[in-house]
């Protein structure tokens, strides 16, 4: 595909930096938008340097802003909207936070879309809107009975931008992500395992009971998975899971993964239950024949993707050498 301009929402984030990178890389010119709520710009530092980068930081919900950032790009190919609040449980406990930050801003981004006649959008969406079934989740299962506010913003999100490619945009291409690991983390059970890590703690309290099972990918696996599928289908709406074909990798795996990145010899202590918090779904399966028939599968599995992203996060807050 010859170089565009793409911009990227929640640029700042775990995975919006990297997809910049990664658009980067492919020679587009990129206009990334945040507020730097949870964003770090640091993470943007190599963008930068490239002269075809920019930051807008803003609120998407105001409209007047969005609408000269897109302008101002001139003729924007895509949207990539990854903002959102990446705090499950903060949203569980003030469901006004995902309403806002999850729902609000992709209704924002979708209009403002409209009004600037951009024509296709990528949305990050996520396993969270399947809800706590017991079945093996594909992009056909229902009723999606999410039990997270996150998990029904996103789903809220996921029937906007369905309802946009009918009226005005050419394609929309929604993606489910599973749990997603790696470096620029700022959340998430490995970069909370290591931080309770370099707190010095004596035994590594893990919360639940450590049988909790989903599917990891690593970020710059999902990354090649949200471009390939950009850049190769052409139905006007692409919904697709994204995730390796194994079952999953359990809590326990995860926190003897960051104990043996950090030299070993910390005891694990569980908090009980079958869950880490309320809203967490403690055991997902995930089938992703879908996106394997599109050509593109990862190479790495769930248990490799969090030994990996365990040594790379350790690496990255100082815990152990880099």
């Amino acid at each position: 595909m010859s170089p565009k301009t793409q911009i990227v929402t929640g640029a700042a984030g775990f995975i919006g930096s990297r997809l910049v990178d990664g658009l980067l890389a492919l020679g587009h010119e990129v206009v990334g938008i945040d507020n730097l709520s949870r964003g770090r710009r640091e993470h943007l530092s190599e963008a930068e340097t490239t002269g075809r980068f920019r930051l807008v930081e803003l609120d998407l919900i105001d409209e007047t802003a969005l609408d000269a950032a897109l302008a101002s790009a001139g003729p924007v190919d895509t949207v990539w909207h990854l903002a959102a609040n990446s705090d499950i449980p903060a949203g569980v406990a003030d469901a006004r936070i995902d309403w806002r930050d999850t729902f609000m801003t992709t209704f924002a981004v979708v209009e403002a879309m409209k009004r600037q006649a951009v024509p296709r959008i990528v949305f990050a969406s996520t396993s969270a809107v399947y809800g706590a079934l017991d079945e093996v989740l594909d992009e056909t299962t229902g009723p999606l009975l999410p039990i997270s506010n996150y998990g029904a913003m996103k789903l809220a999100g996921e029937a906007v931008i369905s309802a946009a490619a009918e009226s005005h945009l050419t394609q929309a291409v929604i993606c489910r992500f599973p749990n997603v690991v790696g470096p620029r983390a700022t959340h998430g059970v490995i970069y909370d395992l290591v931080g309770k890590l370099l707190g010095q703690a004596r035994e590594l309290e893990v919360l639940g009971d450590g049988r909790q099972c989903k599917p990891y990918l690593h970020v710059s696996e999902l990354v090649e998975a949200m471009i390939h599928l950009w850049s190769s289908q052409t139905e006007r709406r692409v919904l697709c899971n994204i995730g390796p074909e194994d079952d999953g990798a359990t809590v326990k795996v995860i926190a003897e993964a960051v104990v043996e990145a950090a030299g070993g010899g910390t005891p694990l202590r569980y908090t009980g239950g079958d869950r880490g918090w309320l809203g967490d779904v403690p055991r997902v399966r995930y089938r992703v024949d879908r996106l394997k028939a599109t050509g593109w599968s990862p190479s790495l599995s769930s248990e490799d993707a969090v030994r990996r992203a365990a040594r790379e996060v350790a690496a990255e807050r100082g815990l152990i050498p880099a």
